[in-house]
């Protein structure tokens, strides 16, 4: 199968990297916002085709699919335009910023039929399979899910420490994460929503720090507090308290709640999450079935951050 990416930053390389794990796979186009680095990039992985426009790598012959790396805010019309052109996506989390924009990909999905993937990793790290598959056969559900999202980003910057192009946002990206994990280990439509959210930095134009709470219909609940203030440690670290057990997960480092390390190298075919969101966006295409993590197996999870944004602009 020979595939595009879009989008040559740190996620990308990070694609880039887990694509090279799977048999039958070739990137052969790489697009990027400034020529020189993505054809450095390029070279670095042995990618013949590099362009600075989405156009150029949908003209392509032979490629089959589109892994878009790109700023949040072109992800809904790259999206459609890869579908419009025949082209199965996967589109970087978030799939949008807007709930108009979610509901316009989700269309274009429906009339074309291709696979159309957003990049919710948590769902295939093996730390979060591993309680997935404990909740899925009867050994314990969750009573509360407490997430930390911390990192130190009071400046314009991506994960590599180099000045981004765009905003990242708290609620629409990295909340995405949470809210979605959330829905998909409880199974559960939420039905109480809550958010708070700190002051506007006035450079970057957004809340650095953000409070959210849940509440399914059973009355499983998240509790989930993110931060782009906290100057220490950096990620998301996630807490199920279940009925029958705890569990704390980081990355993709498992522990009970009294810090028993718990062997999850056997749950999948690799440790790297990316790696296996990317396997199971081609193995969906080739076996014509709807993957994991489709545009509307997430759909509920953009919906209810666009009813949170909404109550922070009643509270403003």
């Amino acid at each position: 199968m020979k595939l595009a990416l879009v989008g040559a930053g740190a996620f990308g390389i990070k694609h880039l990297d887990g694509l090279k794990k799977i048999d039958g796979v070739e990137v052969v186009s790489l697009i990027g916002r400034r020529l020189k680095p993505t054809q450095d990039v390029a070279k670095q992985y042995g990618i013949e085709h590099v362009g600075t426009d989405l156009s150029e790598a949908l003209v392509v012959k032979d490629v089959q699919a589109v892994i878009l790396c790109t700023p949040t805010q072109m992800h809904a019309d790259q999206a459609i335009q890869c579908m419009n052109a025949g082209r199965h996506v996967q589109v970087e989390i978030p799939l949008a910023d807007s709930w108009a924009d979610c509901e316009a990909v989700m269309q274009t999905q429906k009339e074309t039929g291709l696979v159309c993937m957003v990049g919710h990793t948590r769902r295939f790290n093996p730390s979060h399979q591993y309680v997935h598959n404990k909740i899925t056969s009867g050994d314990l559900s969750v009573q509360q899910m407490d997430v930390q999202t911390y990192f130190f980003r009071r400046k314009n910057i991506n994960a590599k420490g180099e000045a981004r192009s765009w905003t990242d946002h708290l609620l629409w990206h990295h909340a995405a994460h949470s809210i979605d994990l959330f829905q998909y280990q409880t199974g559960e439509k939420v039905v109480t929503a809550n958010i708070l959210e700190g002051p506007i930095h006035p450079e970057l134009g957004i809340a650095l720090d953000m409070s959210i709470q849940l509440k399914t219909e059973t009355g499983q609940i998240l509790t989930l507090s993110l931060s782009f203030n906290n100057n220490g440690p950096l990620g998301t670290f996630f807490r199920y308290i279940c009925d029958n057990a705890t569990y704390m997960a980081r990355y993709d480092d498992l522990v009970n709640g009294y810090e028993e390390a718990i062997d999850v190298s056997k749950v999948d075919v690799s440790m790297n999450g990316i790696e296996l969101q990317d396997r199971e966006f081609i193995a969906s295409i080739q076996e014509g079935r709807e993957p994991n993590s489709s545009v509307a197996k997430v759909l509920p999870c953009y919906k209810i951050l666009h009813e949170l944004e909404e109550k922070l602009k009643a509270q403003s």
